[in-house]
């Protein structure tokens, strides 16, 4: 039996790939199943449980690449895990007593959705595994597919997610400007925090997206326009560990001999010491509601720039975050074609009625397929070793531990 309804959503943090993916799934409907109606769900998993929802019309189908210019969600993000059902209690979203999968599950069947569209990390797709078991276990006949979206590219066993490769080039964008700071003063420290929770690959893609484009331009040495000024001097990440003591004599030659130091660092890197510092003094570790560490309420940051600032003799310390300007834009080309890609064995998948994860499976050497929900899940460390980044390292003059 044919498929008739269709419902979306998005969830998680923003990323430079959710309103394109909502475009390209239109588009994709429009081109193989124009009969079927498309439904949205507003602000994720909570528009699900709420039943707030609306119904695609003439204009947008028509107009669906009015959407591929825009970062963010054109429908609304929102982080919800239906399997803790006292968040969302507390936020309103189901009465007391009440199972938030069998809220879901019954929304669905009450709006006639055959499929079920979930884009976003690995947190939206574990808890789209754990509806379609639901739904399977209690014989709903629904299919659940899930587009990966995350910056973070730390998706088992998906090679490269949706927004990543955007968000690495917006944050090479951003340093750019930021790294003109090095002017105001001498002996500057610039801490450019990157996002990426415990996977550094992002912050080594901003850092390899940065070089390349520092590589095209030109500089004035005799005026104190040398390219070392604006260049990369250390960049640490969770999986390689970080030796302050031999950090501190090295970046103070650089300061010594540069006038500056300019530091890329991964929103995780360094987690371990500061949580056992606030355990030591007794603060609480702030935490979401899929129990993840709030790691920008850490500062890795912050906390590196302290620690190293004194050390190296830096007369100003600078700490600059770009994660929200990096995940809220548009995608890039090398993005939209992936995203279009994704989008289209997405929906052939649904007409199936098959559920899964649409991604680059690694198992198969990088081949877009359709990958079981048993097999996602999310921590999947940047495997550095086997990149460019110890290369890049050898350039700077860091040592990796």
């Amino acid at each position: 039996m044919g498929i008739r309804r269709v419902g979306i959503l998005t969830a998680g943090g923003i990323a430079p790939c959710l309103s394109a993916s909502i475009a390209y799934l239109i588009e994709a409907y429009t081109q193989q199943a124009s009969n079927v109606e498309i439904l949205f769900y507003r602000y994720g998993y909570g528009g699900l449980l709420r039943g707030d929802f609306f119904l695609i019309d003439g204009e947008m189908r028509k107009n669906w690449q009015n959407l591929l210019p825009f970062g963010g969600s054109a429908v609304g993000n929102s982080r919800i895990k239906l399997s803790n059902r006292d968040d969302c209690e507390k936020r309103g979203f189901i009465r007391t007593g009440q199972d938030p999968q069998v809220v879901a599950a019954e929304r669905l069947r009450t709006d006639a959705i055959d499929v079920l569209h979930t884009i976003g990390g690995d947190d939206t797709n574990s808890v789209a595994a754990q509806l379609a078991a639901h739904l399977d276990r209690n014989g709903y006949g629904l299919a659940v597919i899930g587009l990966p979206k995350t910056i973070d590219n730390d998706v088992f066993p998906i090679s490269q997610t949706l927004g990543a490769d955007t968000a690495a080039g917006e944050g090479a964008k951003f340093f750019a400007n930021i790294a003109n700071e090095c002017t105001t003063c001498p002996g500057m420290l610039i801490v450019h925090e990157v996002m990426g929770r415990n996977c550094g690959w992002l912050t080594y893609a901003t850092a390899r997206a940065y070089l390349a484009m520092l590589a095209g331009r030109k500089f004035l040495p005799s005026i104190g326009l040398r390219r070392e000024r604006w260049g990369i001097h250390g960049i640490y990440i969770p999986e390689m560990p970080i030796n302050f003591d031999d950090e501190v004599g090295r970046l103070q030659r650089i300061m010594a001999d540069v006038g500056n130091v300019n530091l890329f660092v991964s929103e995780g890197a360094g987690v371990a010491s500061i949580l056992r510092e606030m355990e030591e003094s007794g603060r609480t570790i702030p935490r979401d509601a899929f129990g993840h560490i709030k790691l920008d309420q850490l500062n890795a940051g912050n906390w590196i720039g302290d620690r190293l600032g004194s050390a190296i003799g830096a007369q100003k310390v600078l700490v600059q975050k770009s994660g929200y300007f990096a995940r809220s834009a548009a995608p890039n080309e090398f993005d939209l074609q992936l995203i279009r890609e994704t989008a289209h064995l997405a929906v052939q998948c649904a007409l199936q009625k098959k559920s899964g994860v649409i991604g680059k499976d690694e198992a198969l050497g990088g081949q877009m397929t359709l990958i079981n929900f048993a097999r996602i899940r999310g921590g999947k460390p940047f495997d550095y070793k086997n990149s460019d980044l110890p290369g890049m390292l050898a350039n700077l003059g860091q040592q990796i531990c």
